[in-house]
């Protein structure tokens, strides 16, 4: 693998995220929204076997911690980007909301500006020496070192068939667990950009969330008194 070749994989998927979502918005939601729920379902189904299993019937599934903390990392890493698309980021606003319209907009511009740069700084940093910065790491560069040395996980294993039927070694590869480093950062970076975007032509007002909890309190205020 050539050390372009995953920069050009991420950015192909870019790409034809953005098509498709162009074309199909309903279709990349549901896709994402149940990509998170079967994450939410796995890591439920699994930590509550686990209870029941050690605590009903002595026993238990040995690679059952590692396979939830590797759930929960995709959750999280994959809920990044989702956060910034959904506007659910929780967020201070005081700022924004003591400025002028025009002014709080180049702010929230900003804002996800500031996403954009952590993702990409994230996902490569080697671009930083083009301004005096020495460094080469970065989700990438680490995800292609997993790739060439091909080291296994802890304790997940896979199943008896799936080794014999392709010929790989028991334990899950590590770069397949960490193939979402790169792949979140990626999006991540997409949905920064596309919020900026987004801002600049008012289709939204800021990255992070509404007040929920402000609203919920005005909404409810006289109940009390009721």
């Amino acid at each position: 693998m050539s050390g372009y070749t995953p920069h050009l994989l991420l950015l192909g998927m870019v790409i034809l995220l953005f098509i498709w979502e162009r074309f199909s918005p309903q279709a990349v939601d549901k896709l994402e929204d149940n990509l998170l729920v079967l994450l939410m379902v796995l890591l439920t189904v699994v930590s509550f076997g686990q209870v029941i299993a050690r605590y009903g019937f002595n026993t238990g599934w040995s690679a059952a911690l590692e396979f939830t903390m590797v759930t929960f990392s995709w959750l999280i890493l994959v809920g990044m980007s989702y956060g910034i698309k959904r506007s659910s980021h929780l967020g201070v606003d005081i700022l924004v909301k003591a400025v002028p319209k025009p002014i709080a907009k180049w702010l929230a511009i900003f804002g996800a500006g500031t996403g954009l740069v952590y993702g990409l700084i994230l996902l490569d940093a080697s671009w930083l020496q083009a301004v005096g910065v020495e460094t080469r790491s970065g989700a990438i560069e680490y995800w292609a070192k997993m790739y060439k040395i091909n080291i296994g996980t802890e304790e997940l294993r896979w199943p008896v068939w799936i080794q014999e039927t392709f010929d790989v070694k028991d334990r899950v590869q590590r770069w397949l667990v960490l193939i979402i480093l790169p792949i979140s950062l990626a999006l991540l970076s997409f949905r920064s950009l596309q919020a900026m975007v987004q801002i600049y032509r008012g289709e939204r007002d800021m990255v992070i969330a509404g007040h929920e909890a402000e609203d919920l309190v005005n909404e409810n205020k006289d109940a009390l008194k009721d």
